[in-house]
């Protein structure tokens, strides 16, 4: 079956002729924790009314505007990111966006009672499919997990992958530990079960991102996020995650670029000389890397000169690595017109705004 959004035509078509612009980074929210309380069991119904519950924090950093949001986003009602017909109308009708994937930062693993964590992301994913991919065709999600369980993280993935409208497993950035760590092998393991790729995401929370300690304000926090991304990616391939799982396809959400050709670099001259160390990689890192890992563009770094990008792109040397993303509702909007610079043309900017994406997801599963 041919991938075109059932909201343009009913005709089958090509990937490329039916699909044009794919967003890899929407995101959504609960309004407030009674938007999940219907997708919860009376016991925790029960909790949140006597407990005074109100959902996890959302960060240890003041964002100054409500959900880090565009101040042109706010619905008729509430807040940016928790009206699903306004998003329509404001991201995915203006932009003629073809498909877009949710991604919620609601931090549920925040929450150190790991049960009601464990009901939060289900309900979270519950809610998801019933007000929001029900309200429009073009709308595809992430699943989201608690990271603290991952023996339960691997049964919801399952169930709630039988609905085909989730393409993608979230994980956050931010982790108790790094995801190469044999502990969280059940949740790769049921990602790859399934047949879905891994995002992981900008944010989380529970440890700091640099290794130094905690910053003091929002502006190093979210320029020092590129710090957690490295870290992961030096544990999932020296760890041997992707030798345990060749099947794993791993996006990297909202976390630039443009550090990863000096982290493949370095990667692998350690590797020449420490391989011993890890005598279960098959090949160089930066291998590992190109094959099994793609980014979003949303953080777009913006070198002085625009053709410096180009270079970028070369020496991560793959041309179907960048997938465009809008990070829509975020205060950082990139707009399809303006975000990527005109010396990307032709083929590559055509794999970029979504032909790489089609190759990555599976929206026929839909």
């Amino acid at each position: 079956m041919a991938v075109v959004p059932k909201s343009q035509t009913g005709t089958a078509e090509s990937k490329q002729s039916g699909v044009m612009l794919i967003d890899a980074d929407i995101h959504h929210y609960p309004a407030s924790i009674f938007d999940l309380t219907p997708f919860m069991s009376s016991r925790w119904n029960q909790y949140v009314k006597q407990s005074g519950f109100r959902g996890p924090p959302e960060s240890i950093y003041p964002k100054m505007y409500a959900n880090a949001a565009r101040r042109d986003a706010y619905p008729p009602k509430g807040v940016p990111g928790t009206d699903p017909e306004f998003t329509s109308k404001q991201l995915l009708d203006t932009w003629n966006i073809d498909f877009a994937i949710l991604n919620s930062l609601y931090f549920h693993s925040m929450v150190r009672n790991i049960d009601l964590s464990n009901a939060l992301a289900r309900a979270v994913n519950e809610w998801t499919a019933a007000s929001w991919l029900d309200a429009d065709p073009r709308y595809r999600s992430s699943i989201v997990v608690n990271i603290q369980d991952p023996d339960s993280a691997a049964n919801e993935i399952r169930r709630a992958a039988q609905d085909p409208r989730f393409i993608q497993v979230m994980l956050l950035v931010r982790s108790h530990s790094p995801y190469g760590r044999r502990e969280f092998l059940p949740i790769f393991r049921a990602a790859v079960d399934v047949g879905l790729p891994v995002g992981i995401h900008f944010g989380g929370g529970g440890t700091p991102i640099t290794g130094v300690g905690w910053p003091s304000y929002y502006i190093e926090d979210h320029t020092g996020m590129a710090q957690a991304f490295e870290s992961q990616i030096i544990s999932m391939v020296c760890e041997g995650l992707f030798e345990s799982l060749p099947d794993l396809k791993v996006a990297l959400v909202e976390g630039g670029f443009a550090w990863l050709p000096p982290l493949m670099w370095r990667l692998d001259k350690n590797y020449r000389g420490l391989r011993q160390e890890v005598p279960w990689l098959k090949k160089y890192p930066s291998e590992y890397i190109r094959k099994h890992f793609r980014a979003t563009t949303q953080p777009m770094e913006e070198p002085e000169h625009p053709e410096h990008l180009l270079q970028i792109i070369e020496m991560i040397g793959s041309e179907d690595f960048l997938m465009f993303a809008t990070d829509y509702p975020h205060w950082d909007f990139d707009s399809p017109d303006r975000s990527i610079p005109p010396v990307i043309r032709g083929d590559l900017r055509e794999k970029i705004m979504h032909r790489n994406a089609l190759e990555f997801y599976d929206f026929d599963r839909a």
